[in-house]
This record gives structure tokens, C-alpha cells and sequence, in this order.
């Protein structure tokens, strides 16, 4: 049984896709409404993750998974220590037909507690091939990049 899976990062990047989960296939694209990108992290390094902002919205690629893909994106993504799993009733649009269909997926958000902080350049750039893949404007991560720049100066003015 296949499940439905949000990228909205490095997973949207389909030849990084294909080595982790080679059964995966892009189905859809949706506007996750009422979210917001932002870069935060741990000592191994800063990586995208999405939080709930009313006015924002946020790209992402649908994608159909079976249960040795989703084991392999818990690994990668450090489920349930890093980030946790939320599934949301979302309606997406195919990519094959551009008919809508409703489904449930499930997202990866970064567990709370970790602070905001710059990406690698390499991890850019791995997230604007997966936002050129899916036609999406890749403008989505500099400003993501900068409202990061944000939430870092607020929070070493908190800390």
C-alpha cells in the first residue's frame, strides 16, 4: 500500500530521491497555505523545515511511497529524534493529468528546540535542483534564507 508523502526540501531534488527511495514516484505539487519555510539545525548542519505562519505558504511536491521508501526517508530525515511526522488532508494537483485529488500525507517538521541558523551552500543548491524539478520558483529559498537571518538575531537578542 502506498502512502503520500510532502517534500519541501532536499527531497524535492528527484535524482537525490531516486538513490533513497527508488520506488518513490512524483505524483503532485500543492501550496501548503498557512506555512513557512525556515532553515534551522544541529551541530551536523542547518537543513529546511516548515512552520505554521498564516499568510505564508510553501511549496511542495507530492510524492507516493511505499513502506521501504518511508523507512528509508525516517533514517534520513532522523525519525523521531530530529524531526517528527504529521500527517495533513491535503488536495494536490497530478502532475500527469492536473486533476486534483485529495488525499492525506505526511510531512516531517523538525522537533522544537532547535535554532534557526544559515544552510551549506551545497544544501542549497541540492534544494534549488528539487525546486527547478518541480517548476517551482526557487526565490522560495532566499527568502527563507533571509527570514532565517531574522529569527537567528531574535534569538541571540533572547538568549
Amino acid at each position: 500500500m502506498k502512502k503520500y508523502y510532502l517534500a519541501y526540501g532536499s527531497n524535492l531534488n528527484r535524482e537525490q530521491m531516486g538513490y533513497r527511495c527508488p520506488n518513490a514516484q512524483p505524483v503532485g505539487t500543492v501550496q501548503l497555505e498557512s506555512w513557512r519555510l525556515i532553515f534551522r539545525g544541529s551541530g551536523t548542519g542547518n537543513y529546511l523545515t516548515i512552520e505554521p505562519a498564516p499568510g505564508y505558504s510553501v511549496p511542495v511536491a507530492v510524492w507516493a511511497v511505499t513502506k521501504a521508501d518511508e523507512a528509508a526517508l525516517d533514517r534520513y530525515e532522523g525519525f523521531p529524534v530530529f524531526y517528527r511526522k504529521e500527517t495533513l488532508p491535503i488536495t494536490y494537483t497530478g502532475l500527469k493529468t492536473a486533476q486534483e485529488r485529495q488525499v492525506e500525507a505526511f510531512v516531517y517538521l523538525m522537533n522544537d528546540g532547535h535554532p534557526a541558523g544559515l544552510p551549506t551552500t551545497r544544501y542549497m543548491d541540492t534544494c534549488e535542483v528539487g525546486y527547478r524539478d518541480f517548476g517551482f520558483d526557487p526565490e522560495a529559498l532566499l527568502g527563507a534564507r533571509a527570514y532565517t537571518r531574522e529569527v537567528m538575531a531574535l534569538e541571540r537578542n533572547e538568549g
